[in-house]
C-alpha cells in the first residue's frame, strides 16, 4: 500500500488521535481525518500547530515519520518510530560488524549510480553528460579519489540552461527548494530503515557523531538527482521561493514512480525494497543493492558500466 503524506502548513491546526484516526482540527472542527495505518509522512510548517500525545504515539506506532519545520519553513526535527522489529538486535549486529571491503564496494555502488543519475539529468547533447558517465565508470571501490566532487562540479556547472548554478544549503530561493526535498527524501529513507531494523545512525561513509542520520545520508545519494530534477523544473516555472505549492509538489516525489529493475512502483514502496537489499548484503546474501532510477531517463544507457 502506498502510504499518504500529509502537510500542515496553510493554517494552524490541531493534531489529535480518535479511534486510530489522525484528526486535523481547527477551531474546534474537524477538517480532516485520515487512518493513522495509511501515513508515511507528517509534515508541519506552521508554528501554531499543536499535538496530542495520542496523535504523536499513535503516528509512532504506525511507522509514521513526522517532520518538524522551523522559521525559514526547512525541516529542523524528526520523530521516527522505535524499531518494531523481531530481528532488531540481530540486524544490529550484522550492521556492526560489516566489513570494510564491503562497506567500501557498497559506497562505490551509490556514489557510481548517484553520478549516472546526474548524467541523465543533464540535455543529451550536453558535452558534461558523457563526461560524468565516463566519471561514473572510473569510481573506485570507496571512491579513494573523491570522484563524487569532481563530479558534482561538473554536474552543477551544467545543471541550470542560463548557467552555472552554486550548491549552497544555506542560501534562499533554488537552494531552498533542493534542500526541502533532501530533507523529505533523507526522512523517507530513515524511516524505512528503522522499519528494517537497522540505526540510521550508523553509516557506511557518512560518519559525524552529531548526525543521527549517516546512514540515510548515504543510502539517499542516488536520489538527490530525482530532487534536483523537480526543484530545476520548478525554477523553470518560475517558482523564486518555497512556497506551499512547491513544496507539495516536492513532497509529491515520495509517491513519484521509479524504476528498480524490471518493476515500477513508488519512491517510498521502493526505499523498502533498496532497505531490503542493504539487509541481505548485511547478513552476507549478496554485495550488490537494488536502487531506484528514474522511471523515464532522458537517454538509453548500458546498465553494466
Amino acid at each position: 500500500m502506498i502510504k499518504r503524506t500529509i502537510e500542515v502548513s496553510a493554517e494552524p491546526a490541531h493534531l489529535t488521535c480518535r479511534l486510530e484516526q489522525l484528526l486535523v482540527m481547527r477551531d474546534g472542527q474537524t477538517v480532516g481525518s485520515i487512518p493513522c495505518e495509511d501515513i508515511g509522512v507528517v509534515v508541519v510548517d506552521q508554528p501554531q500547530t499543536t499535538y496530542t500525545h495520542a496523535a504523536l504515539s499513535s503516528l509512532a506506532q504506525s511507522d509514521a515519520v513526522l517532520v518538524v519545520c522551523g522559521r525559514n519553513h526547512l525541516p529542523v526535527g524528526v520523530l521516527l518510530p522505535l524499531a518494531d522489529h523481531t530481528q532488531v538486535v540481530w540486524r544490529i549486529n550484522e550492521q556492526i560488524r560489516i566489513s570494510r571491503p564491503l562497506r567500501k564496494k557498497l559506497w562505490k555502488q551509490l556514489i557510481r549510480e548517484k553520478i549516472r543519475a546526474q548524467a541523465l539529468m543533464l540535455p543529451e547533447d550536453c558535452p558534461a553528460r558523457k563526461k560524468l558517465l565516463d566519471m561514473a565508470r572510473g569510481v573506485r571501490s570507496g571512491d579513494p579519489s573523491n570522484v563524487e566532487a569532481h563530479a558534482a562540479k561538473v554536474y552543477w556547472a551544467n545543471w541550470l540552461p542560463e548557467g552555472a548554478f552554486r550548491r549552497d544549503s544555506d542560501s534562499p530561493g533554488l537552494n531552498a527548494l533542493l534542500n526541502y526535498g533532501y530533507a523529505i527524501v533523507r526522512a523517507a529513507t530513515a524511516r524505512a530503515l528503522v522499519a528494517a531494523g537497522l540505526l540510521p545512525s550508523l553509516g557506511l561513509c557518512h560518519a559525524n557523531r552529531s548526525n543521527a542520520f549517516c546512514l540515510a545520508d548515504d543510502m539517499m545519494e542516488p536520489l538527490r538527482p530525482l530532487v534536483d530534477d523537480r526543484a530545476r523544473d520548478l525554477h523553470l516555472e518560475g517558482h523564486r521561493e518555497l512556497t506551499r505549492p512547491a513544496k507539495v509538489r516536492l513532497l509529491d516525489l515520495l509517491a513519484a514512480p521509479v524504476r528498480l529493475g524490471q518493476e515500477r512502483g513508488p519512491l517510498m514502496v521502493n526505499l523498502h525494497r533498496m532497505v531490503a537489499s542493504l539487509v541481505k548484503c548485511f547478513q552476507g546474501e549478496g554485495d550488490r543493492l537494488e536502487i531506484p532510477r528514474a522511471l523515464a531517463p532522458k537517454k538509453k544507457v548500458p546498465e553494466d558500466f
